[in-house]
């Protein structure tokens, strides 16, 4: 699993939060972690196919979504994740890795991603065991988000 993989997402990642939540986000410490599905957050993972397979997984605690979501909506005061809110949720996430999927073609590496499928830890079906590269985007006065890449 190459460090490298995760760039493009948190390039993309910075960017499309910056233009739909209009906050730039600061970078945390990469790490590599053990995949754990943490209670009270919201789930939304991408699949990779090409010449990189595996997920994206973005993570983010219930609170911290319903101030995205908010943000997205143009500032509505958002009190519950509805399917509305799931959607919004949802395109930010396919965005995000649509636009890093594109950076990766321009790099010589071709993938194709599959539609957003947004989940609660506790409708996790075993999505994946094992390790993620893991790196949160802290958005001041918002919270934070985990991005995972999971590189079969």
């Amino acid at each position: 699993m190459k460090a490298e993989f995760i760039n493009p997402f948190l390039e993309s990642a910075r960017n499309v939060i910056e233009q739909m939540v209009q906050i730039k986000p600061s970078t945390g410490q990469l790490s590599v972690k053990d995949i754990q599905f943490v209670d009270h957050y919201v789930w939304i993972q991408i699949g990779m196919t090409g010449q990189m397979s595996g997920n994206i997984v973005f993570g983010l605690s219930e609170s911290v979504a319903l101030k995205i979501i908010s943000a997205m909506m143009g500032g509505f005061v958002i009190t519950e994740i509805d399917e509305m809110g799931k959607s919004a949720i949802s395109e930010l996430s396919n965005m995000i890795s649509g636009n890093a999927s594109t950076m990766l073609y321009n790099q010589g590496v071709q993938v194709d991603i599959t539609p957003p499928r947004i989940f609660h830890s506790d409708l996790f079906d075993s999505l994946a065991s094992g390790k993620a590269l893991a790196v949160p985007l802290i958005m001041d006065g918002i919270g934070e988000l985990e991005i995972q890449v999971l590189i079969a």
